[in-house]
């Protein structure tokens, strides 16, 4: 009798215990799941790297001479200090700021120098966090912020229609050049997308066996780019800006070479016709030397965001050609 009940003593202690345990467990839990996790900060000392970076570009005897700028800016310092003085004064997001503990944040050279960098070099966003003292997540909003305000503050100026002074120049040079009424050439190149979703892989690949974005574009001698559209073919976004009356740029008639030209005439015709053609075969050439994220294969996964870079870098290619045009030799 005594056992017996010393039996059931255990196993309404253990019981006991065990429900109390479970209990334990299961608000411990609940509470590690409720708490807000907090994300790991790191002192970057964000004005060692504003420091670092006027005293090697930007003041008046600088580190680096204005070629080596151009050379890791891909433009002249004068064009980029046009950008820098636009995004500080028409987009808030590149102003500086004061925080609740009164420390400025990061400047506005600091977040276009890395929007600038990941374009023109295609590297991840955590690449210059020891030079610039910015992380990875903030490097990807500055560039998605720099293409949006790039867009919204050049595009209508330079993806503009071609105005009756541009057309006449461009017809002029294409008579001189032996093809009257000719405006440029047409033509595409494929930028890789390497994270395209693997449902939309089949309509993006074409021979390659890669899914890839098509730029069609048209290229004046000058390489400025008059007309892009970019997306997959027959269905090609216009990334150009409508003019005031909603019209966009008509390229009504195309001339194609002779593949084997028969008489001397034909020869004659095809030789110029070729060398003409690689007009645009030269912007696209320049336009990926400049900037190598349109190079490289796509990273990103939103291809809204694919179009945007994109047209930013058309936009910074025909302001750079505006700017640069008058040192042609």
């Amino acid at each position: 009798m005594s056992s017996s009940s010393s039996d059931g003593v255990d196993e309404a202690v253990e019981e006991w215990f065990d429900e109390e345990f479970d209990n334990l467990v299961d608000s411990l839990v609940n509470d590690q799941a409720k708490k807000p996790k907090r994300r790991a900060y790191y002192e970057r000392h964000r004005e060692e790297g504003h420091n670092q970076l006027w005293n090697d570009y930007f003041r008046e005897h600088a580190t680096y001479p204005p070629e080596m700028f151009r050379r890791r800016f891909r433009m002249h310092k004068p064009l980029f200090l046009r950008i820098v003085d636009a995004l500080r004064n028409e987009v808030p997001y590149f102003q500086q700021r004061r925080n609740a503990h009164g420390r400025y944040g990061l400047s506005t050279l600091q977040k276009c120098t890395a929007a600038i960098r990941m374009l023109t070099y295609g590297q991840s966003g955590d690449t210059y966090d020891k030079y610039l003292r910015l992380g990875e997540s903030t490097a990807l909003l500055c560039l998605d912020n720099f293409t949006n305000a790039i867009i919204q503050l050049f595009g209508h100026e330079y993806q503009r229609r071609p105005t009756a002074d541009d057309l006449q120049r461009l017809l002029d040079i294409g008579e001189l050049r032996g093809f009257p009424g000719m405006v440029g050439s047409i033509d595409c190149m494929h930028w890789e997308w390497k994270n395209c979703p693997t449902a939309w892989r089949g309509q993006y690949t074409r021979g390659s066996g890669k899914p890839t974005i098509i730029l069609e574009a048209v290229a004046s001698q000058d390489l400025w780019i008059w007309h892009a559209f970019f997306g997959l073919p027959g269905t090609l976004n216009d990334i150009n800006v409508l003019d005031r009356d909603g019209i966009y740029p008509k390229w009504s008639t195309f001339i194609q070479s002779i593949s084997l030209p028969q008489t001397p005439r034909a020869q004659l015709f095809a030789q110029h016709q070729e060398a003409v053609r690689k007009d645009v075969e030269r912007a696209f050439g320049v336009l990926q030397a400049r900037f190598a994220i349109v190079k490289n294969p796509a990273l990103l996964w939103d291809k809204e965001k694919i179009g945007r870079i994109m047209r930013c870098c058309v936009i910074l290619h025909n302001m750079i050609v505006e700017d640069e045009r008058d040192r042609f030799t």
